[in-house]
């Protein structure tokens, strides 16, 4: 818990990282007291902090976007800095605002460099003065000219790069957008030269004139959309077992509209504690339930939300998952439906830079056009109900189109071909988490899908044991079942019938 630091008239929150510029005119001659005193350290003008010096560069780090904000209120991510997603590089982050100047803190120096004002598209950052800029500006600032050991531009060659990936992971047209938004921007932005290289390069791609590709990968670039061959033969293989091996498939357990309800609001908080949006059932139950999200934690509330919609609403319930081309479109509008009030997260749109989890490298950015066709045209070769769906979570979940909720989405996916033949959805509780993340590793890695196979049917008949008219009868329940559990040392999955018997 964050320690207070209490004076006359107010009392400031989180006394581990003070910003002058939170404060008011009493709050900061009381900080300038408790500097005095000792109490605080000054980490640079307008910070404070009452934590050691050595743990200095990691609070730095960590609120780097509300040092931003506070220090430079209205500035923009520039340069290389936009480029990588708002991380810094060799210790330098760059930001575009209205005078140039540099800040050494420690573990990290801000380079402001002078440059125009937030303009269209330009989306702001956590709710502060703080901006992350449009992708044509992006690719316009990192074309201009950069001298020095420590370039501030990624240069034409990342960018090229850049645009290749873009065109594979959406299309010419996200290019011509690209272009016409760039053109728009680039006399704002003082960055006409640039945008001529910019033009020129996004030419190439699209051949509409000689090319000016310096790289062996622009050069490289074929008119056909280019898959992941290995992933492929993986699919393959897992379709394979599924058309050869019956599999055992749970009736639908939720029948009433009350019952459809609950069911949807557990999976939905069971499928967000995976990926790491926890709260306490309660307070989930608060969001989704009674329409309350939590202030401080407004775009975890719209997580729940987002997967809670999907897993109740019937258009979303029973949409199976498209074949071939048409699979972009639908796996796009799925994604900004659960993902749109996390704008940093680009909803809707395939990722442009290469995704893992742990050890696991998921399918490259220029190949998941390629390869979400490609796989999903094995789909209706595989039975429906319980093996589409494994089939299709474990495309999505593989490919890992998006930079953020693909876990869920997979999950939404696989459901919906359960529902929509009238079988049971799968809820992932807290306590197999580690089972099914590791299944997923198995298949992923080693080719084996027997042990996912297994563990899918087995929570999916967890799941249908129970009723779900009550709610708070199936959250006892499965908190006697230990579903809300985490250590697999010290607790076992129970299903209803065992924790009766007992």
């Amino acid at each position: 818990m964050c320690a207070q630091l209490t004076i006359k008239n107010a009392t400031v929150a989180d006394s581990s990282l003070v910003l002058y510029a939170e404060l008011n005119a009493a709050q900061i001659r009381a900080v300038q007291r408790q500097l005095k005193a000792g109490t605080l350290k000054q980490i640079a003008k307008g910070i404070a902090s009452d934590l050691p010096e050595q743990s200095w560069p990691a609070l730095i780090a960590r609120e780097r976007m509300r040092i931003l904000s506070a220090l430079f209120p209205g500035s923009i991510l520039a340069f290389r800095t936009a480029f990588n997603g708002g991380l810094p590089e060799q210790g330098l982050f760059y930001i575009s605002h209205t005078y140039s100047r540099k800040v050494q803190l420690p573990g990290l120096q801000i380079v402001a460099v002078k440059g125009a004002p937030p303009q269209l598209g330009d989306m702001p950052i956590q709710g502060r003065s703080l901006y992350f800029p449009s992708e044509a500006r992006c690719m316009l600032e990192n074309l201009s000219p950069s001298r020095g050991s420590h370039k501030k531009a990624a240069g034409r060659e990342s960018v090229e790069s850049r645009l290749l990936t873009i065109c594979a992971a959406r299309g010419e047209q996200a290019l011509e957008r690209l272009r016409e938004a760039a053109r728009a921007l680039a006399p704002a932005l003082e960055l006409s030269k640039e945008f001529d290289v910019l033009d020129s390069l996004i030419g190439s791609v699209l051949k509409t004139r000689e090319s000016t590709s310096t790289t062996a990968r622009g050069r490289a670039l074929t008119a056909a959309l280019p898959y992941d061959a290995d992933r492929l033969e993986l699919f393959e293989h897992l379709a394979s077992v599924l058309r050869s091996q019956p599999l055992h498939q749970a009736e639908e357990a939720a029948r009433t509209p009350q019952a459809m309800i609950h069911f949807a609001f557990l999976e939905s908080y069971f499928s967000n504690f995976i990926e790491g949006t926890e709260f306490e059932i309660q307070e989930a139950r608060e969001i989704v339930l009674s329409g309350k999200p939590m202030l401080s934690r407004p775009k975890d509330s719209h997580d729940i939300l987002g997967v809670f919609r999907q897993a109740v609403t019937p258009a979303w319930m029973h949409q199976v998952l498209a074949s071939g081309a048409a699979i972009e479109t639908q796996l796009r509008k799925r994604h900004w439906d659960q993902m749109q009030e996390r704008p940093e997260t680009e909803p809707g749109e395939f990722k442009l830079k290469r995704n893992r989890a742990g050890n696991t490298e998921f399918v490259e950015p220029e190949l998941v056009r390629g390869t979400l066709a490609q796989g999903s045209l094995i789909l209706p070769t595989v039975p429906a109900g319980l093996p589409r769906a494994l089939f299709a979570m474990f495309l999505v979940s593989e490919v890992h189109p998006f930079n953020d909720g693909n876990g869920r989405l997979a999950r939404l996916v696989m459901n919906s071909e359960l529902s929509v033949v009238g079988a049971c959805r799968i809820i992932i509780p807290t306590l197999f988490r580690d089972e099914y993340l590791d299944c997923l590793r198995v298949l992923s890695r080693e080719g084996n899908p027997l042990p996912f196979i297994s563990a899918m049917q087995k929570i999916q008949a967890w799941s249908a044991a129970f009723k779900y008219d009550d709610l708070d009868t199936a959250i006892e329940n499965m908190r006697r079942c230990n579903a809300f559990e985490r250590s697999l040392v010290q607790y076992r999955l129970l299903s209803p019938q065992e924790f009766l018997s007992n």
